[in-house]
């Protein structure tokens, strides 16, 4: 995928929607003033690009670093959003993992589970990129194994 090529920056924030089933991985973050505001939000794994990073590599490290996944499989590019935070572009991509997530940076997240998309709770951090995701999940049929029917 081109996307996963492209040289990022600051305010590229590239967003994992790993998918088993109906379900998305998805992470209780809670903000603190000096990096947004204050605000506790539902998230996928993600993150911004280093300067100079690949959209691709930072996928894989935020995925690796937020909730330990080191065999994430990038398979398709869903879509690009405007981020909750003015600036921001978040290209999201749908992954498969065979990995449990794991809670690596408390500070940060209280929990990461998995939910099913028709239950996904109003203060998801991005309606635009939970909409695009449940219409990808929707459109492909997806099984538990993120393999298309």
């Amino acid at each position: 995928m081109r996307e996963l090529q492209e040289i990022g920056t600051t305010l590229i924030c590239p967003a994992a929607a790993v998918i088993r089933g109906n379900c998305l991985l998805v992470g209780l973050r809670h903000y603190t003033p000096d990096k947004w505001k204050t605000i506790s939000v539902w998230t996928t794994p993600g993150g911004r690009c280093d300067a100079g990073e690949k959209v691709g590599d930072a996928l894989r490290r935020e995925a690796a670093e937020e909730v330990g996944i080191t065999d994430l499989e990038i398979t398709d590019f869903i879509g690009t959003v405007v981020g909750a935070k003015e600036g921001d572009v978040v290209p999201i991509f749908a992954c498969r993992t065979g990995q449990e997530p794991r809670l690596l940076e408390p500070q940060k997240f209280s929990e990461w589970k998995w939910m099913d998309i028709n239950q996904m709770p109003s203060n998801f951090i991005n309606r635009a990129e939970l909409e695009l995701i449940a219409g990808f999940i929707r459109n492909h049929a997806l099984s538990p194994g993120l393999s298309r029917s």
